[in-house]
């Protein structure tokens, strides 16, 4: 995983939702954080909340000076 030291936002990285038919939920999960993963009901929800977590998640590292997770997407 590719570490950047400036603070990126939580809409920068790349996200997928499924439908988890063993859940009978979405799933919505982030590729740069390994194993981080949300389940709802609805589609949009699951996206949401997860955004939510990753951008508390940015914020802890800022606080303890750790580097992030760099986005996909950023060059």
């Amino acid at each position: 995983m590719a570490l950047i030291s400036t603070k990126p936002n939580a809409e920068e990285y790349s996200y997928e939702v499924f439908w988890s038919e063993e859940d009978q939920e979405f799933v919505a999960i982030v590729k740069e954080f390994s194993g981080l993963s949300w389940l709802e009901k609805e589609k949009t929800k699951a996206l949401a909340e997860l955004k939510n977590l990753v951008a508390r998640l940015i914020d802890g590292y800022e606080s303890e000076g750790k580097d992030y997770p760099k986005p996909l997407r950023v060059s």
